[in-house]
């Protein structure tokens, strides 16, 4: 009897000294099964290309399975929500843009806050966008399209993708900037003003490169600068706006997250698995044909980045009073 309890009590103590090693067994083997990476918009779409494409070139670094789940829907708060809510484990991802965590939250009521539901794990994206007007603008420069804005107070208008989009704001910035007066045009979707830009009865969007530089080439619109603080190797011979308005930028920037509570070894391998594939040539050359500079960064530039965009787009909407209802 003195015996059994022995064994009973010494296999009792194995059991007990085996979880701690079991449980660093676990964290050292992740990823052990497919990583869903959201992406709140549908699929097609430019943030969509993106997960498509960073995804596999991630999977080959993290040695596992990264399937892209595409949560449409309210902005971008659909998807948002699904990540927030989802375990902190490391096998749900979220591709986080501009507009979901930074400008969105500003503008409606979200069922998460980006900051204290999120943690950031990787800042893997910029995408600038470019100043088009009609190619019968007397204006052939930034500088002479203000000089011509003053000249003509409330004539003139721009176009956007919706009220609260990158698109409006990027043209709030440069007007308050610019010291000019420009009606606001809503469309939904800059797809939808382009015939407008072009017969002339739009004077101005800010529209993605990827999808204004086409026209631009077919000589069908002028391109007067792009909205990065400086020139972008997307396209080397655009000047950057802040050459005429010193300071001026405006990107749509993508990001990383996890659920809040992700533990800080898996931040620090999806991260380094991030950076690294984002240095790849041809991963750089397949992005740039989206539109898309890549970068790089610790879980901290993510988090300033996202701070100072939604400090600078809350300013712009609290002070040209922009709101959706």
């Amino acid at each position: 009897m003195n015996k059994r309890r022995v064994v009973a009590a010494t296999l009792a103590l194995a059991a007990l000294a085996a979880v701690p090693l079991q449980a660093v067994q676990a964290q050292q083997a992740y990823p052990a099964r497919p990583i869903r990476l959201v992406v709140p918009f549908p699929a097609g779409g430019a943030t969509d290309l993106f997960a498509r494409t960073l995804s596999q070139k991630l999977s080959e670094k993290l040695g596992a399975t990264i399937v892209v789940d595409n949560k449409p829907g309210a902005g971008g708060a659909i998807g948002s929500a699904a990540a927030a809510t989802a375990q902190p484990d490391g096998y749900t991802l979220l591709l986080a843009t501009t507009s979901t965590h930074a400008i969105g939250p500003l503008i409606t009521r979200t069922p998460y806050d980006t900051v204290a539901d999120f943690t950031p794990i990787a800042h893997v994206g910029d995408a600038p966008s470019i100043m088009l007007v009609p190619v019968d603008s007397p204006a052939r420069s930034v500088r002479e399209w203000v000089d011509y804005a003053k000249k003509n107070p409330g004539k003139l208008n721009y176009a956007s993708s919706g009220i609260g989009t990158i698109v409006q704001l990027t043209a709030e910035l440069f007007k308050s900037e610019a010291g000019v007066f420009v009606t606001h045009i809503p469309y939904k979707g800059t797809a939808l003003s382009i015939p407008d830009l072009i017969s002339g009865k739009v004077d101005v969007l800010f529209d993605s490169l990827p999808t204004g530089m086409p026209h631009v080439r077919d000589g069908k619109l002028r391109a007067l600068g792009v909205t990065s603080l400086k020139r972008s190797p997307l396209a080397p011979d655009l000047p950057a706006i802040a050459e005429t308005l010193p300071g001026f930028e405006s990107n749509t920037w993508f990001g990383l997250y996890g659920p809040k509570g992700l533990p800080a070894d898996i931040v620090a391998r999806v991260n380094k698995a991030a950076n690294e594939s984002l240095a790849d040539p041809q991963m750089q050359a397949k992005l740039s044909s989206l539109g898309i500079e890549p970068t790089s960064g610790t879980p901290q530039d993510l988090a300033r980045l996202q701070a100072q965009d939604t400090a600078k787009w809350k300013k712009i909407i609290t002070d040209r009073k922009i709101t959706n209802e």
